[in-house]
C-alpha cells in the first residue's frame, strides 16, 4: 500500500508545498509552515469500477421557482447587506479587523433575529457565557431570548444544533473551532476548513441559518484558505478605523443579493447605531473649503454614497519623494499622477502627495479618479474647489475622461445633500437633474477651465 503523502501548508496565507521551509514563498513569513497530514487519501491506481452510482435529481432550467422567503430584523443595515434579509439554511462569513466590533455586531443582530422570532443559538469560543452576557447588558439586550454556549468542540456543537435545530447560528469564531478527526492544533488551515466545510454542510442539509466569524490577517484578508470563502453562501468584511466612530458592513460575495453593498453603522456607548444616510453622516465634519478638498459622488452597491477627498502636496528635501493614501489604491494614484504630468505638463516631482478618504471610508471604484485630480490640483495650485460642488468620472491613460455608470444617481443623491454643481465627464446620461453640469471631454479640460493651470 502506497504510503499517505503529507502537504506542509503555512498557516498565514495557506499555500502549501511538497517540503517544508523555514519561510513562506508566497507570503515571506517565517517559521510559519506547518506538516499536515491530508483529510483523507482514497486508494491509488483504482477507478471507480462498474458500479453504478444514484442518479442526480434534474430540474428544467426554464421552470419557475419562487424566490427564497427571507427574514428581516430590526437593523435595516444588516438587512441591506444581507440582501432584504437572512435566507434559510445560507452559510455567512463574517470578517474584520480585532476589535472592530464583530461581536457586538452579531450579538445585537442574534437579539434582533431571536425578537423576530427566530430561535438563535449563539456559539462562542472565545469568551465565556458570563462575558457574553456582561456585553448583553451594556447593550441592554439581557431579555433577548438567545440561548449561549461557550464550546470549542465542534462534534458537541454540531451535536447541540442537530438537537436544539435552531433557525440561526452564530459561531464566534471560526478560527478556535476544533475538530477531534483533524490531527492540527486549532486556528491551522485544515482545522478551519473543516469546521467550514462541517458548518456549511449542515446548514444547507438542515435549513439552519450559520454565521461564522473569521479573523483577519495584516493585509486585511479574512484568515486561513480561500476555499473558505468559495464555501459560504456570503462574504461580509467589517471595516473602519479605530479613531473613528463609524464601521462599514461591506459584503464581497452574495450568492442571494447584490455585492459591493455596504451597510454603515456608529460605534456609540450602548452598541453599534445604523446609519440611515451615510453621505449626511461622512460630511458632517467639513468645514469650511480648502484647497485639497473635494467632493466624490460614489455608488457601493445599490446606493449612493458622497465622501471627501484630502489631498495635501508639499515639498520635499528627500531624493524619493512619498506617496501615501489612506482609503484609496496607491497604484491608480501613481496613475493619476503620470498622466496629470504626461498628458497635462503638471510635474509631482519633489512634491510630496498625500490622499485621504474622511471618514475611514474606503474606495476602489475608477469613478474617483477625477476627483482624485481635482483634489490634488487643488492642492498644487493653492485653489479650492467651491464647497457646492461635487466631481466624478474615469480617467483613461490618454487623458480623457470616460463616463461612469449610474449618473443620475448620483447626481440625485448629491442634489439632495444641497450640492447644486458637477464636474463630470462628457456624454453621460445626465439629464434633467437640475444642477448646473459642468462636462468635460479630458483631463486637460479641467485643468485649463477650472484651475486655470498648465
Amino acid at each position: 500500500m502506497a504510503r499517505a503523502s503529507t502537504n506542509f501548508v503555512c498557516q498565514s496565507c495557506g499555500n502549501t508545498t511538497s517540503k517544508w521551509s523555514g519561510r513562506c514563498e508566497a507570503c515571506g513569513e517565517w517559521n510559519t509552515i506547518v506538516e499536515e497530514a491530508p483529510l483523507s487519501s482514497g486508494p491509488s491506481g483504482k477507478t471507480l469500477g462498474n458500479a453504478r452510482g444514484r442518479a442526480a435529481k434534474l430540474t428544467d432550467l426554464s421552470h419557475p421557482e419562487a424566490p427564497p422567503p427571507r427574514t428581516a430584523c430590526a437593523i435595516g443595515e444588516l438587512d441591506r447587506v444581507l440582501g432584504g434579509g437572512l435566507v434559510p439554511g445560507s452559510a455567512i462569513l463574517v470578517g474584520g479587523d480585532p476589535g472592530i466590533g464583530k461581536s457586538t455586531l452579531l450579538l445585537q443582530a442574534a437579539a434582533a433575529f431571536a425578537q423576530a422570532g427566530l430561535k438563535v443559538i449563539y456559539a462562542s469560543g472565545e469568551e465565556a457565557s458570563a462575558q457574553v452576557r456582561m456585553r448583553a447588558q451594556r447593550l441592554g439586550l439581557e431579555q433577548a431570548p438567545v440561548k449561549l454556549a461557550a464550546e470549542t468542540n465542534l462534534r458537541d456543537i454540531l451535536t447541540t444544533l442537530e438537537e436544539e435545530r435552531p433557525t440561526l447560528a452564530i459561531i464566534d469564531s471560526i478560527q478556535t473551532m476544533w475538530a477531534d478527526n483533524v490531527g492540527s492544533a486549532p486556528g491551522s488551515v485544515a482545522q478551519v476548513r473543516a469546521a467550514a466545510h462541517e458548518l456549511t454542510t449542515f446548514a444547507k442539509s438542515r435549513n439552519t441559518s450559520v454565521i461564522m466569524v473569521g479573523h483577519v490577517t495584516k493585509d486585511g484578508q479574512i484568515a486561513g484558505p480561500r476555499v473558505v470563502e468559495h464555501m459560504v453562501d456570503t462574504v461580509l468584511y467589517f471595516e473602519g478605523e479605530r479613531g473613528h466612530q463609524f464601521r462599514i458592513l461591506r459584503s464581497v460575495k452574495n450568492r442571494f443579493g447584490p455585492a459591493d453593498e455596504i451597510g454603515v453603522f456608529e460605534m456609540t456607548g450602548a452598541g453599534l447605531s445604523e446609519v440611515a444616510n451615510p453621505s449626511a453622516l461622512f460630511l458632517s465634519e467639513r468645514g469650511k473649503p480648502a484647497p485639497g478638498s473635494v467632493v466624490f459622488s460614489g455608488i457601493e452597491g445599490t446606493r449612493p454614497v458622497l465622501v471627501e477627498f484630502q489631498a495635501l502636496v508639499a515639498p520635499t528635501p528627500q531624493a524619493n519623494p512619498r506617496r501615501t493614501v489612506v482609503g484609496w489604491d496607491g497604484s491608480r494614484l501613481a496613475m493619476i499622477l503620470a498622466v496629470l504630468e504626461a498628458r497635462c505638463g503638471i510635474p509631482f516631482a519633489g512634491l510630496d502627495v498625500y490622499l485621504n478618504v474622511a471618514g475611514g471610508m474606503k474606495v476602489s471604484e475608477p469613478a474617483a479618479d477625477l476627483a482624485v485630480a481635482a483634489a490634488l490640483l487643488s492642492a498644487r495650485e493653492d485653489v479650492a474647489v467651491p464647497p457646492e460642488t461635487v466631481v466624478f468620472g474615469e480617467i483613461s491613460l490618454s487623458g480623457a475622461l470616460r463616463p461612469v455608470g449610474q449618473t443620475e444617481n448620483r447626481l440625485k443623491e448629491a442634489q439632495k445633500l444641497g450640492f447644486s454643481t458637477a464636474i463630470l465627464p462628457r456624454g453621460g446620461k445626465a439629464k434633467g437633474s437640475g444642477m448646473e453640469l459642468t462636462e468635460m471631454a479630458d483631463l486637460a479640460s479641467v485643468v485649463g477651465e477650472v484651475f486655470g493651470a498648465g
